[in-house]
């Protein structure tokens, strides 16, 4: 089992940033793949970025490739979305997951957290 944490979500106008952290904890971190989904109001989740168990290979959803950063600290146990120059459209619940196979489609992943609010004014 593996249990993940989002935290970091909040408020920020256009333009801004914002960075997430997913805490894992339970079995080896390492050894999953980690992805950001999000979900927005009447929309069905969408998957965001994903990060290799090393970190050596990452790939984005094409709407948010040159302005947000995936990135993992295996000592720490945690995945970072380091998020920029915001959109309204980027409003939504984020949520972090863990796989054991890289992939992009939400049944690919085992677990999730419980997800954080990201709401971006214009």
């Amino acid at each position: 089992q593996v249990q993940l944490a989002e935290s970091g979500g909040g408020l920020v106008q256009a333009g801004g940033s914002l960075r997430l952290s997913c805490a894992a904890s339970g079995r080896t971190f390492s050894s999953y793949v980690m992805s950001w989904f999000r979900q927005a109001p009447g929309k069905e989740r969408e998957f965001v970025a994903v990060i290799y168990w090393n970190g050596a290979r990452t790939y984005y959803a094409n709407f948010v490739k040159g302005r947000f950063t995936i990135s993992r600290d295996s000592a720490k146990n945690t995945v970072y979305l380091q998020m920029t120059s915001l959109k309204p459209e980027d409003t939504a619940v984020y949520y972090c997951a863990a796989g054991s196979s890289y992939g992009l489609g939400v049944s690919e992943y085992d677990y999730w957290g419980q997800g954080t609010q990201v709401t971006v004014s214009s």
